[in-house]
């Protein structure tokens, strides 16, 4: 099942760094990046996109589950 990736425009932070993790699923727009996508393959690289977005402006949702961002430690 492919896995729903979003970006918060509200609080997108354009770090860019979701972009240079996954450019085929990330795009950076002048304001806020965005997902080129609405569903993409399960892919460790998107649920580290979520984990380590600044300002926590991207959610990776299986289904109706939100498996990203991840507790921290």
């Amino acid at each position: 099942m492919a896995w729903s990736v979003r970006v918060d425009p509200r609080l997108c932070l354009a770090s860019g760094m979701c972009a240079g993790i996954a450019p085929e699923v990330f795009a950076l727009d002048d304001d806020h990046a965005r997902a080129r996508v609405e569903a993409a393959e399960p892919d460790e690289r998107l649920l580290e996109a979520a984990d380590i977005c600044p300002a926590q402006a991207i959610t990776v949702h299986d289904g109706a589950e939100v498996i990203a961002p991840r507790p921290g430690p």
